[in-house]
């Protein structure tokens, strides 16, 4: 097994064609979706700036930060998954890169959103990873988190009908306002709400700011 950051952006790559057909019943939660919402006036409030959508995929949540008024942008570890991004939504802006160490200058960005893309680092690296978020974001700037709630660490060799190696790596809220804390953030809000659909376990959502 290679470094985790190869496995995972291999692994999407092979998931990218067609990764959207693989939800054919998805639906945003209107929970969800009035904390992208209050991520979204927090920006604002905050002086907005340029937002980067950190774990993209095909660029739904980018279409709909877009669509709240941001400067959204998104940034994804898999160039299978940001060539499918561009696809779907030419008019906005896709790279590859790696959330470890963004290719975003100190202070550049005015709100960073991480949704379900922090559940493949592995939990040792957290500290380091929400230090690269705070490094990232201007003074005021808001970050918001989206993770599967528990104490799991899963591995997976198949998904779907596709050869991957993926692990992901479950949160708990109070684990993750600890460490953005240490890692200098004020943590405004968490939200906690029950699995619906297919989803196995609660959902988490931290929105903070530096």
């Amino acid at each position: 097994m290679g470094d985790f950051r190869e496995t995972t952006r291999d692994s999407y790559d092979a998931l990218a064609p067609g990764y959207e057909d693989m939800f054919p019943d998805w639906e945003l939660n209107p929970i969800d979706g009035a904390g992208y919402a209050a991520f979204a006036d927090l920006v604002r409030a905050g002086g907005g700036g340029p937002v980067a959508d950190v774990g993209c995929a095909f660029g739904w949540l980018t279409e709909l930060l877009h669509g709240l008024g941001l400067d959204a942008y998104g940034i994804d570890l898999s160039p299978g998954m940001v060539r499918q991004a561009q696809q779907r939504y030419p008019y906005l802006g896709f790279e590859v890169g790696d959330m470890l160490a963004l290719d975003v200058p100190d202070g550049g960005l005015g709100g960073l959103m991480a949704s379900y893309s922090i559940i493949h680092i592995p939990w040792d690296l957290r500290p380091q990873l929400f230090a690269e978020f705070h490094r990232a974001l201007k003074p005021g700037g808001t970050l918001m988190l989206g993770f599967q709630i528990g104490d799991e660490h899963i591995h997976r060799d198949v998904v779907g009908e596709r050869q991957v190696d993926l692990d992901w790596y479950r949160q708990r809220p109070d684990d993750v306002e600890k460490l953005l804390t240490e890692a200098g953030f004020t943590v405004k809000a968490t939200i906690v709400r029950q699995p619906e659909g297919r989803e196995k376990t609660p959902q988490g959502h931290v929105l903070a700011q530096k």
